[in-house]
């Protein structure tokens, strides 16, 4: 089981985690924490976050503490870079696991002095890590999580030979912050929606770019439909700068949406999204989201692979069109968009019907 050079766990009591940056990595990297709290039950384990992913893992039960790298204020320059440093000294950790690849978060865990320090040796960062990890080609085929859970592997901490088990699911449920669940309902009660309603969002942006972006006409009439077939309220997601996304989509509908765009903090947005009854939406952080609160969901794929980066969940449905040049990686398509124009409203409908169908016949 143990690689060489292995971690030994004796006498580990204190861990920090450096998060990713991006709330769907924040997502994916979930298993491979509540692995960390699975291997050091008893533990004291800080995650480190940037602030726009903190709200993430607000009501978080695998980590006891989060810390927020305050790179834009407090931390900015190498003065804050020192004076984060001295901080996480303060913690006296005896591990540190660097979930996210910069060369920035190992020096910052060997300049805080903890003693153990692991995480991908890429960018010149080797020389910073007591525990260096290669990244095995396997988990280049498989799920992103597996990229994240494979520096435990790699540490000598986990068997690789787990995730190769039929019964074997990476875990990242996430919950919902008490006072984020009552806002939620608050804003929502404001736009006229209750409790007793189906709500089915809707989010069509994708911040990579529009690549990975289904057509917004067809969010409009694949919104109608449900709506009408239904008696669905419709919730259109999405951040500040997709408000304008929402405004077009909401003006080719005939029935009214809930425009919710750019009115949320994320951890309202994660409260909104458990709210609905289906999300629909295309491969995003709110996606990812989606999966670890249990919401259903229709996620639709262009630019991207579902097999990397697809929503982990059993609630959720892929849609994509099997093209040649998909997945591609692309921000914006330089031909004609086959991978989403080729996906019709029929089957994003059928597919949100039947999730639907299959939710009210469990109520009942």
């Amino acid at each position: 089981m143990a690689a060489a050079r292995g971690i030994d766990p004796a006498g580990i009591r204190r861990i920090l985690i450096r998060g990713t940056n991006w709330v769907g990595d924040a997502v994916m990297s979930v298993p491979a924490m509540r692995e960390i709290r699975r291997l050091f039950p008893g533990a004291h384990i800080a995650l480190l976050v940037r602030p726009w992913v903190r709200d993430v893992y607000a009501a978080a039960d695998f980590v006891d503490s989060l810390l927020e790298y305050d790179k834009a204020g407090r931390h900015q320059g190498i003065h804050g870079l020192l004076r984060l440093s001295r901080e996480i000294r303060g913690g006296r950790f005896d591990l540190a696991v660097l979930l996210q690849n910069a060369f920035e978060a190992a020096l910052l865990a060997w300049l805080a002095g903890i003693p153990r320090r692991t995480g991908y040796a890429r960018d010149a960062r080797g020389i910073f890590l007591t525990h260096p990890c290669r990244i095995d080609p396997e988990v280049r085929r498989v799920h992103q999580a597996y990229y994240y859970l494979d520096i435990l592997a790699g540490a000598g901490l986990l068997d690789r030979r787990l995730w190769n088990l039929a019964e074997y699911r990476p875990d990242a449920t996430l919950g919902v912050r008490d006072s984020d669940r009552i806002a939620a309902w608050e804003l929502l009660r404001q736009h006229g929606v209750s409790p007793e309603e189906l709500i089915v969002g809707m989010n069509p942006g994708a911040f990579y770019g529009g690549a990975k972006r289904w057509l917004l006409d067809r969010y409009a009439r694949a919104g109608d439909e449900l709506a009408e077939r239904f008696g669905a309220r419709i919730l259109i997601l999405g951040s500040t700068g997709e408000i304008e996304l929402a405004r077009e989509i909401a003006g080719n509908m005939r029935q009214r949406p809930v425009i919710l765009a750019g009115e949320t903090t994320l951890g309202v947005l994660m409260a909104a999204i458990a709210a609905c009854r289906l999300l629909i939406t295309n491969d995003s952080g709110p996606m990812h989201l989606a999966a670890a609160l249990g919401t259903p969901q229709v996620a639709i794929f262009g630019s991207t692979s579902n097999i990397a980066t697809g929503p982990l969940s059993q609630e959720a449905e892929v849609v994509r069109e099997p093209v040649h040049c998909s997945p591609c990686f692309l921000r914006e398509c330089p031909i004609d968009f086959r991978c989403m124009t080729r996906i019709t409203v029929e089957r994003v409908v059928g597919a949100a019907s039947r999730k639907l169908e299959k939710g009210l016949q469990t109520v009942s």
